[in-house]
């Protein structure tokens, strides 16, 4: 017997294999696996890029060496490219009466100073505390604004195919909350990518409701499984300049 294809079918059957029209998941279902996926995870080590939009002014992308473990929460961030190249950080939870211990590059690099993650200082070139950091601070964002605009109706959720993001094959995601209500969450459309093979976030774009790009976070060379120890943690060690 021979089957006849309806044109329209095989037309929507085409554009849904390139792309062209989008699947609408279930957001808590997803979330659950992103969040499963990143249980799993004990310390990682990757290139973090960052940019935020501060004072209406979208500044130029930050690019950072940045090791990271879960327990106890700590963080080593290296600065790559300028204004800020040769700048380190250091956090750990508990350490340094819960202080950051961090140097500028260059010439004020011999200077080094133990802040608060919330010092006015800074925070003022920041939309957040440099704690908030790392691809989990990513996922609970994200949680987050999702959880909240399911409780109150008014999010929108699909998939929008897949895109080559740091040499990883990731699905892109969209998130769209009402522009009218934007100040209510972190923004009024966020764009994800999403690893296929680890379910770990690799990138978030945050626009606000003009469209207009916020945030910007993304994870390149993203190492799961890095040997880090107490060492990278510690403002002893030989490789950094504390």
């Amino acid at each position: 017997m021979t089957r006849t294809i309806c044109p329209a079918l095989f037309l929507l059957a085409a554009m849904a294999a390139h792309g062209g029209v989008t699947a609408e998941p279930d957001p808590e279902k997803w979330l659950a696996g992103a969040e499963a996926a990143y249980a799993r995870v004990d310390r990682y080590t990757a290139i973090f890029h960052k940019q935020q939009r501060v004072a209406g002014e979208l500044l130029a992308e930050e690019t950072i060496l940045l090791k990271c473990r879960k327990k106890p929460f700590s963080l080593y961030m290296k600065w790559l490219t300028e204004p800020f190249k040769g700048s380190e950080l250091l956090y750990v939870a508990g350490w340094n009466e819960d202080r950051i211990r961090a140097h500028r590059g260059g010439i004020l690099r011999f200077i080094t100073r133990n802040i608060d993650p919330s010092d006015p200082g800074l925070l003022a070139g920041n939309l957040r505390p440099v704690t908030s950091t790392g691809i989990g601070y990513l996922l609970q964002t994200v949680a987050l604004n999702i959880r909240k605009a399911i409780e109150a109706g008014e999010l929108t959720f699909s998939e929008r195919g897949e895109e080559n993001v740091y040499g990883r094959r990731t699905q892109i995601l969209g998130v769209v909350l009402p522009r009218d209500k934007a100040n209510d969450y972190d923004g009024a459309r966020f764009v994800i990518n999403q690893d296929l093979a680890t379910k770990i976030l690799l990138r978030i774009r945050v626009y606000d409701r003009d469209d207009q790009l916020v945030e910007n976070y993304g994870y390149e060379n993203l190492d799961l499984e890095a040997p880090l120890s107490d060492a990278d943690f510690d403002p002893k060690n030989p490789a950094y300049h504390f």
